[in-house]
């Protein structure tokens, strides 16, 4: 017995080994964690149980036969984090580059299956050369597999992917269809086509970083919500945010006490926004002042400034927060901001996360570039995810909501439930300027006339009176009352129950 007991520890031993000392060694020469330290960081310390072991591939060509390392490149299994379960996987990039084969597949498929059926959320730690190649179609059908599991795993369990290493070809299509995705700086990358085929094809000269490295997919193609220094501290972030999300579309997100005040007032709110229309302010200082003990979880910080996305709580409730920024182009909505802004509220719809949308737009982004690149469609995905939006939502408009952004920004007309104002809200169809170089096109010649009667526009509609008048404003409230107000209707809202019209699934304008 004694000796069987010594065989399993022995086997354990070698599995925990990987591809050996010298590729750990290596791993940790580029800044890199191993598969297993990613999970002791992720994970609660000694709740994590491992599956699928000893797990080996069945390749026997290209001289496979006589390779083979208990795991075949990826850790799988399930722990907590903060005492709450959820399944992992971590690929090893010592074993075989990470490469995914069948088998490799199948253990990340069983895990993913097993999460879907129980409604655990899945984290998916990337670090892979991609498919093996001595496998050929098998690995092909592997990530097939894998890429069904994240469709049908959609708006059932959160799915978060975070790119530690290389993730190049058709493996960045499964991260891709999760909910999240965060970047190492310096250490990962992804791209559909590396550097060596960019310059073949299109004769372009590109590094990796520049083509798919974390700056360039959290800042310029959106592709990553976010981008951190080093392994550890993407990790402990990962861990930051899961605390904000539900375990699966059949529960609502944890409830964690805090001890500031539900009707705290935030006196700095009413000086806040400037005297003179024209002249900015942090939109972060409205977002963090509202929220319990001034935290907030920004997505996609470095892409589309002109709206701040995130997770904040109230009186220990998950909050889902879409800001425009006056800071970053005015808080104009352009295509980035629309798309960014649409799929935030429509995974906050999908996971019962209720929505806070703070206003401050004077409307969409003008010019060339956005007409060609699609604006219509574009700002149609983040009105469609408004108007489909069962969560409870609450709107307070800060200052401009000028045309159809008014519309967009989650008002009354597209059934946000409680609709707020600061006095110092202008709700109208355009600014005083260019609505008065339009209704008095005739007196444009006399800058007195025209002086007066943008004046006598901004008296009549650059408040939130006219809209109150109508009901499209329930309230014009103080802004150093905007956390207890917006608390309280959250409060109310706990209970909100939508017929939705009976569909297979919508159309979104994609």
């Amino acid at each position: 017995m004694q000796d069987i007991l010594e065989q399993l520890e022995q086997h354990r031993a070698a599995a925990r080994l990987g591809g050996g000392q010298r590729r750990i060694d290596a791993q940790h020469a580029k800044g890199k964690l191993t598969a297993r330290e990613r999970l002791d960081v992720l994970l609660d310390e000694g709740s994590f149980e491992e599956y699928d072991t000893y797990k080996t591939h069945r390749c026997t060509d290209f001289g496979m036969a006589e390779q083979k390392i208990s795991g075949d490149g990826v850790v799988t299994g399930w722990g907590t984090i903060n005492g709450r379960p959820c399944y992992v996987f971590s690929q090893d990039f010592t074993v075989f580059g990470g490469s995914l084969s069948e088998t490799h597949a199948e253990k990340i498929c069983k895990v993913m299956d097993l999460a879907i059926q129980n409604g655990v959320p899945i984290i998916g730690l990337n670090d892979s050369g991609g498919a093996r190649i001595q496998e050929g179609v098998a690995s092909l059908g592997g990530y097939a597999e894998v890429f069904w599991r994240n469709a049908q795993a959609s708006g059932v369990i959160p799915q978060i992917s975070v790119i530690m290493g290389p993730c190049a070809g058709g493996a960045v299509y499964s991260p891709a269809m999760t909910d999240f995705i965060f970047m190492v700086k310096d250490t990962s990358y992804m791209f559909v086509t590396g550097p060596d085929v960019v310059k073949t094809v299109t004769n372009e000269i590109v590094t990796a970083e520049e083509l798919g490295g974390a700056s360039t997919h959290s800042r310029k193609s959106s592709v990553a919500d976010g981008a951190y220094e080093n392994d550890v501290e993407a990790l402990l972030e990962v861990r930051r945010m899961f605390d904000f999300l539900p375990s699966s579309n059949r529960e609502t997100p944890p409830l964690i006490p805090t001890a500031d005040p539900g009707d705290r007032i935030e006196t700095a709110l009413d000086t806040l926004v400037p005297d003179n229309a024209n002249k900015p302010y942090d939109m972060h200082e409205v977002v963090t002042r509202v929220a319990d003990e001034g935290s907030f979880f920004e997505i996609q910080k470095d892409h589309a400034g002109n709206i701040l996305c995130g997770f904040i709580r109230l009186n220990g409730s998950t909050v889902g927060v879409v800001a425009n920024q006056p800071m970053v182009l005015a808080g104009c909505l352009d295509i980035d901001a629309s798309k960014k802004a649409g799929r935030f509220v429509r995974f906050c719809d999908a996971f019962n996360i209720p929505i806070l949308t703070f206003v401050d737009v004077p409307g969409f982004l003008p010019g060339v570039a956005q007409e060609y690149g699609g604006i219509i469609k574009h700002g149609a995905k983040l009105l469609f995810a408004y108007a489909q939006a069962t969560v409870p939502k609450v709107t307070v408009i800060t200052r401009k909501a000028y045309g159809g952004a008014y519309d967009v920004m989650a008002s009354k007309h597209i059934r946000a439930d409680v609709n707020y104002a600061w006095p110092t809200a202008q709700i109208a169809v355009m600014g005083a300027k260019g609505a008065t170089e339009i209704l008095y096109r005739s007196e444009l010649g006399d800058p007195d006339k025209i002086a007066a009667r943008t004046k006598e526009y901004e008296d009549r509609f650059a408040n939130p009176f006219v809209a109150a008048e109508r009901g499209f404003i329930d309230e014009v409230i103080m802004p150093h009352s905007t956390r207890r107000r917006v608390a309280k209707a959250f409060e109310m809202l706990k209970g909100k129950q939508v017929t939705a019209p009976v569909k297979k699934h919508d159309n979104i304008p994609l």
